[in-house]
C-alpha cells in the first residue's frame, strides 16, 4: 500500500479526512459555529440557579415556602460595638453615643431599614461589654452587596471617632460583597494566568510559537462557545457562577489535552517520514479516535451530576459536559483542518534552543520513562505491589473524611477583617451571625394555639439548651408566615451548632409547633443547610457512582473490545481517585503539610467535592489512559509481542503526555494557590490526581498490570463477540491489507 493511498474508516477519520480536504470550508463552519452560540447566547440571557433550588431537605422546603409566599427578607446587617479594654459597658454613656452616631450614621445613608439599637431588642453580651445595633438593607437581598458600601462607610467613620470601641460590620450584605470581591478577584487571577501558563508550556513542548497557540486558540474558541450555549440551556437548567468556572477550568485542560495529543502525533509521523495528507490521516485515525473515546467517556462521567438532585451540581455536570463535547467536536474537525492550512507553517516561531525536537518529533520516547519501564517489566509483580500499596497507604486518610459547608472563618482563615468581626460575634452572641430560622406557616398564622405554639418553641429553644437567646419572631400576618431566628449554641463550631440544631429539629418542634395540625416548620439557616446538603449528597452518592463507572465500563468494552482493559480501567481510575482523596483529607482536614500548598488545616472538606471531584477526575483520567492503552494496542496489532508493545505504547506516549499532565497540573495548581480554602481544596485536589495518574498510574501500574496479564489483556469471552465494534480506526500498519473489504474495513474482528 502506497505512503498516499492509506484508507482508513471511523468517526474520527471521516471527520479529520473531510477537514482536510475541506480546509476553509471546516474553519468556516467553527468560526460561524462559535459566533451564532455566542451572539444566540448574549441575546436569550442567562437564567441561574434559584436558592430555593440550591438545597434539599428541609433547606429546599423552607425556601419554597418563603418564595411561594411572596416575602422578601432583606438581607440584615449588624453592627459589632465592644469596648477593646473591657473598661466602657453597654450602659456608659460612651458607648450610648457610639449606639446612637451608628444608628444615625447607617440611617443617613438612605440605604437601611428597620434599624433597632441594642437596648430594644436586648441584644447585648452577658459581660455588658459588647452590643449590635441591628438593620435590614433596603432593596432585594440578592443584590443588597452592591449597595453595602456606604453603609460600610459610615460605620467606619463612626468607628474613627470612638478609639476606646471596636465598631464594625457584618451581615447577609457585607459578607456577601467580602466573598464575591474575593471570589472574583479569585478567578479573574486564575483565568489571567491559566492562558499564559498553559502557552508557556506548550512552547517548552513543540518549540515553535505557532504550534503552541493552536491548541490554545482552539480551547479559547470551544470554551466561548460554550459560554453560548450555557444561556441558551440555563432556560431549561438554570445556570450558575460556580458552573461557569468549572466549565472554564475543565475547558480549557482538556480542549488543551485534546489538540496535543493530536498535534503530536501528526508531527511524529510525519517526522517519521510520512507525507503531510498521510499524516494526518494516521493522526485522525489514532489519536482522533482517543480524543471521541475519551470525550466520550469525560462526558458520560459529567453527566452523572444530573443524578444529584442538586441544582448547583446539575449546572456544573451540565456545563463541564457541554465544554468538553464542544472541545472533542473541534480537535476532530476543525484542528486537522487548520494543521492542513499551516503545513509546514506550523513549525514557525521556533525556539532556537528547542531546535533538536524538530528532528525526532518526539517519537524516540522518554529516556527517563524508558528506564523506569525496564525495571517495572523486569519486575511486573514487586512494581505492581509497590505501587498498589503506595496509593492505598496515599488514599487511608479518606476513610475518616468530614464533610461540610465551609464557614467564613473557615473559608477565608484570618486574612479578612470581617472574619476576625464574625469571630468576636459569635464569642460575644453565640450563634448570634448564622442563626438558625424556623419557617412556621400555618392556615392561620394568629390563631391561638399557633400563637401559643410559638410561644413555646421560643421558651423551650432556650431551655432545652439549643441555644442562649434572644429568640426573634418576625410575623408575616397576611402570609400566614411566622420567621422565627434561633442563635445556636455552638456558634460556628459546627458540630457543637449541629447538636444544637437536631436538639430544635428533634424534641423542641415536635413537643411545640408540632402538636399543631397543619403548621409546617421546616429549620433553616447555615447549620441546617449544610446538614440537609450533607444527607442529600450522601444520598446520591450511590447512583451516580454506579452510573459513572458502568457507563466508563460499558464505553472502555465496546472502545477496546477487550473484557480485561475495561475492569482494570475502573480498577486504576478508583486507586487514582482514592489517593486524591487521601491527599485533600490529609492537608485540608487533619492540616499535614497544608502551609506548603499555602493552606490550613479547616478541619473538614467542602460538602460538594468530594463527588465533584470524583466525577472530574474519573472523567479526566480517561484522557491519558485511553491515549496509552490506544497505543499499546496498536503496537500489538502491528505483530509485537504484548510485552514490547506496552514498552513501545508508554515509552512512545510519555512526552505528550508528560506535557498534557504538566499543562493540567499547572492549570489546576493555580486554584490551589486562591484565597478561598474551598477552590484550594479543588485545586489541589485535582493537581494532585492528574500528578498521580501521569506518574505512577500511566507509568508504573498500568504497564505492570498489563505486563502480569500479559494475552489475557485482549480477552473477551465469546458471548460478548455481538456487542458492537467500535475498534475500527487504526494505523494503516495495524491492518494487513488482505484482510480489508472494498470499504476499507478489517475484517473478522
Amino acid at each position: 500500500m502506497g505512503n498516499g493511498e492509506t484508507r482508513v474508516r471511523g468517526i474520527a477519520a471521516r471527520a479529520g479526512g473531510w477537514s482536510a480536504r475541506h480546509r476553509w470550508a471546516a474553519v468556516g463552519i467553527w468560526v460561524l459555529f462559535v459566533v451564532l452560540a455566542m451572539g444566540l447566547g448574549s441575546a436569550a440571557g442567562r437564567v441561574d440557579v434559584k436558592d430555593s433550588d440550591q438545597m434539599g431537605g428541609e433547606t429546599h422546603t423552607a425556601a419554597t415556602i418563603v418564595e411561594d409566599a411572596g416575602i422578601d427578607e432583606p438581607a440584615g446587617e449588624t453592627v459589632l460595638i465592644q469596648a477593646k479594654d473591657g473598661s466602657l459597658k453597654a450602659t456608659d454613656a460612651e458607648f450610648r453615643a457610639a449606639v446612637t452616631a451608628v444608628v444615625t450614621a447607617v440611617e443617613g445613608t438612605g440605604e437601611v431599614t428597620g434599624v433597632i439599637t441594642p437596648y430594644e431588642a436586648r441584644t447585648i453580651s452577658k459581660d455588658g461589654h459588647s452590643a449590635l445595633v441591628q438593620f435590614d438593607m433596603r432593596g432585594e437581598a440578592d443584590t443588597a452587596g452592591e449597595r453595602v458600601e456606604p453603609v460600610l462607610k459610615a460605620v467606619e467613620g463612626v468607628q474613627e471617632k470612638h478609639e476606646s470601641l471596636r465598631i464594625e460590620e457584618i451581615g447577609g450584605a457585607s459578607m456577601m460583597k467580602t466573598f464575591d470581591d474575593a471570589f472574583g478577584d479569585d478567578f479573574k487571577k486564575a483565568e489571567y494566568s491559566a492562558v499564559p501558563v498553559a502557552l508557556g508550556i506548550l512552547l517548552v513542548a513543540f518549540g515553535a510559537l505557532v504550534a503552541a497557540l493552536v491548541p490554545v486558540a482552539l480551547a479559547i474558541t470551544a470554551i466561548i462557545a460554550t459560554m453560548g450555549l450555557m444561556a441558551l440551556v440555563s432556560h431549561f437548567q438554570p445556570m450558575s457562577e460556580t458552573a461557569n468556572s468549572v466549565m472554564l477550568l475543565v475547558g480549557l485542560a482538556v480542549g488543551v489535552d485534546y489538540c496535543l495529543f493530536y498535534l503530536r502525533r501528526e508531527r511524529e509521523e510525519r517526522a517519521a517520514g510520512r507525507d503531510a495528507q498521510t499524516a494526518l490521516r494516521i493522526a485522525a485515525a489514532t489519536s482522533g479516535r482517543a480524543i471521541v473515546v475519551s470525550g466520550v467517556t469525560v462526558c458520560v462521567a459529567m453527566a452523572g451530576m444530573l443524578f444529584t438532585g442538586i441544582a448547583e451540581f446539575e449546572a456544573m455536570g451540565l456545563a463541564s459536559l457541554m465544554v468538553v463535547a464542544v472541545a472533542m467536536v473541534g480537535s476532530v474537525t476543525v484542528l486537522p483542518a487548520l494543521l492542513s492550512l499551516l503545513g509546514e507553517r506550523v513549525e514557525k516561531g521556533r525556539l532556537p534552543f528547542l531546535r533538536r525536537r524538530r528532528k525526532n518529533g518526539g517519537s524516540e520516547g522518554s529516556r527517563f520513562w524508558t528506564a523506569v519501564l525496564r525495571r517495572v517489566l523486569a519486575k511486573p509483580l514487586l512494581a505492581a505491589a509497590v505501587a498498589t500499596g503506595a496509593l492505598l497507604a496515599v488514599a487511608a486518610p479518606a476513610i475518616g473524611m468530614k464533610t461540610e459547608n465551609l464557614t467564613l472563618d473557615q473559608e477565608f482563615g484570618d486574612s479578612l477583617p470581617i472574619v476576625q468581626t464574625y469571630n468576636r460575634v459569635n464569642e460575644a452572641f453565640p450563634g448570634g451571625s448564622d442563626p438558625a430560622e424556623v419557617v412556621v406557616k400555618a392556615d392561620d398564622i394568629n390563631a391561638p394555639e399557633v400563637r401559643a405554639a410559638l410561644a413555646d418553641f421560643r421558651e423551650q429553644a432556650v431551655s432545652s439548651g439549643a441555644s442562649r437567646g434572644p429568640v426573634d419572631i418576625t410575623m408575616h400576618d397576611e402570609q400566614n408566615v411566622a420567621l422565627v431566628y434561633v442563635p445556636l449554641v455552638g456558634g460556628s463550631d459546627q458540630d457543637k451548632a449541629g447538636e444544637s440544631l437536631d436538639k430544635l429539629r428533634d424534641d423542641v418542634r415536635p413537643a411545640t409547633l408540632g402538636k399543631v395540625d397543619g403548621v409546617e416548620a421546616p429549620i433553616t439557616g447555615q447549620v441546617a443547610g449544610s446538614k440537609d446538603f450533607n444527607d442529600q449528597l450522601v444520598g446520591s452518592v450511590l447512583p451516580v457512582f454506579v452510573f459513572v463507572v458502568v457507563f466508563a465500563f460499558l464505553l472502555m468494552l465496546l472502545s477496546f473490545r477487550s473484557l480485561t482493559i475495561a475492569l482494570t480501567s475502573i480498577v486504576l481510575n478508583l486507586l487514582s481517585v482514592g489517593a486524591a482523596y487521601g491527599i485533600l483529607v490529609a492537608v485540608f482536614q487533619h492540616g499535614w503539610g497544608a502551609s506548603l500548598v499555602g493552606a490550613e488545616g479547616v478541619g473538614a472538606i467542602i460538602t460538594w467535592l468530594p463527588l465533584f471531584l470524583f466525577v472530574i477526575l474519573f472523567g479526566l483520567s480517561m484522557d491519558y489512559h485511553v491515549f496509552v492503552v490506544s497505543r499499546i494496542r496498536e503496537a500489538r496489532l502491528r505483530g509485537r509481542t504484548t510485552r514490547d508493545a506496552i514498552q513501545h505504547g508508554v515509552v512512545t506516549t510519555a512526552g505528550v503526555v508528560t506535557s498534557a499532565a504538566v499543562i493540567m497540573v499547572a492549570v489546576f495548581a493555580i486554584f490551589g494557590t486562591l484565597s478561598m480554602q474551598s477552590m484550594k481544596q479543588m485545586g489541589v485536589g485535582l493537581a494532585a490526581a492528574v500528578l498521580i495518574d501521569a506518574t505512577i498510574i500511566r507509568g508504573v501500574l498500568l504497564p505492570a498490570v498489563m505486563a502480569l496479564l500479559g494475552e489475557r489483556n485482549w480477552y473477551l469471552p465469546k458471548w460478548l463477540h455481538r456487542l458492537p465494534d467500535l475498534t475500527h480506526d487504526e494505523t494503516p500498519e495495524a491492518i494487513v491489507p488482505a484482510a480489508r473489504d472494498d470499504e476499507g474495513e478489517r475484517v473478522g474482528v
